[in-house]
């Protein structure tokens, strides 16, 4: 039996400036999935996204879902595209053990905890205060280059790891620390500044996008309490649940995080396409 991709829409030119195809994938030309296949609205049509990838229930561990996705990847070199990114669910399956498989590389890890109406209480010395202007610049310049680094160590250019780190800054925090449900804070231990927490608490879930502990304060515990500081000012705010992401290699960030009770909801990858 012969498996392939079969265009169900012509390639689609967005207004964001990506492209996207969806596609059936076919066993001997009767429709046993789907694939849908896209570019990234920051990197352009260097970077292809596996938007979706699916395989009907009968039709699956027989191998439709490794030949769907390498052909996926035949049309991305199409296309001109240099790398291929997907996302697979954390839950049990084949979908991460497929990826890795075929050559994906762990980048990071989306990570979830439910929270409890009663925020947790800060270790004594340990207090919060809101940045100032005079931190903010400082520290935007830093996140943003810390940021633009990790993702560089991660597999994107440098120019295109920059324009993804300027591009998350700008749609994030358009009003600096006046940015609605962006709330970004200084934490202090007997006086002297320790670390920096962002987090945005919109809707019912908070969600943490940098924290931060100067090296010479690291080891001291003082990122558990900026992860506590989250969930307090999460519950302070109604949100029901905190979620983060994580970069693989960060192993002190993963053990902490789990030590936290948080769990993980899904994987992003990547693999050049070579």
């Amino acid at each position: 039996m012969t498996t392939t991709l079969r265009p169900t829409e012509p390639l689609q030119r967005n207004p964001d400036g990506t492209r996207s195809r969806h596609f059936h994938v076919c066993v001997n030309s009767r429709p046993v999935g789907e694939v849908r296949l896209g570019t990234d609205p920051v990197f352009g049509d260097a970077v292809a996204r596996i938007v979706d990838l699916r395989i009907d229930e009968p039709d699956r561990r027989r191998g439709r879902g490794t030949v769907a996705a390498l052909a996926a990847e035949e049309v991305a070199r199409g296309w001109g595209c240099r790398r291929v990114e997907a996302t697979v669910p954390a839950r049990p399956g084949a979908a991460l053990a497929l990826a890795v498989a075929l050559g994906y590389v762990v980048r990071s890890r989306t990570m979830e905890k439910a929270l409890s109406d009663t925020p947790p209480a800060l270790p004594d010395g340990a207090r919060a205060r809101p940045m100032t202007e005079e931190e903010f610049g400082p520290w935007r310049a830093e996140s943003s280059a810390d940021y633009a680094r990790e993702w560089a160590r991660r597999g994107a250019p440098g120019a295109e790891a920059r324009a993804k780190a300027a591009a998350d800054e700008a749609a994030l925090l358009p009003d600096g620390l006046a940015t609605e449900d962006m709330v970004l804070s200084v934490l202090e231990h007997e006086g002297t500044a320790v670390g920096t927490l962002w987090l945005a608490v919109r809707g019912e879930r908070g969600y943490v996008f940098d924290v931060e502990v100067p090296p010479a304060h690291r080891g001291r515990g003082h990122g558990r309490s900026l992860m506590l500081l989250a969930e307090a000012q999460a519950t302070a705010a109604g949100n029901r649940t905190i979620g983060l992401n994580v970069f693989a290699g960060n192993t002190p960030a993963e053990r902490l995080h789990d030590s936290l009770g948080y769990t993980a909801t899904r994987y992003s990858l990547y693999k050049p396409l070579v």
